[in-house]
């Protein structure tokens, strides 16, 4: 039996999820939180491991539901560039450290895997970062969009490459030219 607590009026166990989907002009998001924070802003067609079918509840009235919504409307509409919401994320340590390179990102700014594979550490980790990259559970929030190839070109992203595209250019994020590597 998982022991329950109170959060504000709620009467929950640590355990629960609770989603709501909301449009956004690139498609449709879901939103999944715990009373502990932020678990998930999926597109359509994914889904968490962590989740099981019968632990999900609608509600698009529980506070971290409502203020990630009130956020991401906010960034769609251009009155936020960072998201101030606490987060309850499921990853190895690995990835948790990835998606936290990731958020310091600035809006508009693009990064390489090899730059976040260098900026956490582990310079020769570049396919992993793009594995932990692919596993980002919460998108736009931990903006994997923000990470490109390291000719600058647009790589895999959960939602496609048109909406990468788009998000970037929403951004104002200029892709970089390729860098030349070596003599010559």
């Amino acid at each position: 039996m998982r022991k329950s607590i109170t959060v504000g009026d709620r009467h929950t166990t640590p355990t629960d999820y609770v989603y709501a989907r909301m449009d956004s002009p690139v498609g449709r998001l879901t939103i999944i939180a715990s009373d502990k924070g932020l678990a998930g802003v999926l597109w359509d067609g994914e889904d968490l491991p962590f989740m099981p079918a019968d632990d999900q509840r609608e509600d698009p009235a529980h506070p971290i539901i409502a203020e990630a919504m009130r956020q991401l409307q906010e960034y769609f509409a251009g009155r936020r560039t960072t998201f101030a919401l606490p987060l309850d994320v499921t990853g190895t340590p690995f990835q948790l450290k990835v998606w936290d390179a990731l958020r310091t990102i600035p809006f508009g700014e693009t990064r390489s895997y090899a730059e976040i594979a260098e900026q956490i550490g582990q310079p020769r980790a570049v396919r992993a970062v793009g594995a932990a990259n692919g596993r980002n559970p919460i998108s736009i929030v931990t903006p994997c969009h923000r990470v490109i190839g390291s000719t600058g070109s647009l790589t895999g992203f959960a939602a496609g490459l048109d909406t990468k595209a788009r998000l970037l250019a929403f951004e104002g994020a200029r892709l970089r030219a390729p860098t030349r590597l070596g003599p010559g």
